[in-house]
């Protein structure tokens, strides 16, 4: 069973995989960055100073624990319950940055296999029988 493993692991596909997988995460952190770091904040700045991953509509307050636990009085503490709008939009500006740089690399992709169709396959050669056709004609053509 060990052996079956190691060979669907060192297959060529799952290697692919897991390459891909782990390029693919390290650019969600590029692009997590880029928009956090560099493309909100500007938007932000043109918008009164808006910092979009702090929007939010508060549906609850969320209250501090009052008294000692385990105390007579005591409250414990309560969440505060958000819809966190501006995370969600965060969100949106990311998944659009990485549709796009996958749209253009698939369509790289799809140009360079497009050209390579495009190149004509040489025609083929005359089979066995064509051949020997041939070399019939020629002899009789050679014939006195």
């Amino acid at each position: 069973m060990l052996k079956e493993f190691r060979d669907f692991a060192m297959r060529g596909n799952v290697v692919d995989l897991a390459v891909g997988v782990i390029i693919g995460a390290a650019f969600g952190t590029i692009v997590s960055s880029l928009v956090d770091d560099v493309i909100m904040p500007p938007i932000g700045l043109m918008l009164a100073g808006i910092d979009f991953s702090t929007l939010k509509i508060v549906l609850q307050q969320g209250a501090e624990a009052v008294g000692v636990e385990g105390g007579p009085g005591f409250v414990a503490a309560s969440p505060e319950v958000a819809i966190n709008y501006g995370k969600f939009i965060n969100a949106l500006i990311k998944f659009v940055i990485v549709a796009w740089v996958l749209f253009l690399v698939i369509k790289g992709m799809n140009s360079m296999r497009k050209k390579d169709a495009e190149t004509p396959a040489p025609p083929p050669g005359p089979t066995p029988d064509q051949q020997l056709l041939t070399e019939i004609r020629d002899l009789l053509k050679a014939r006195p």
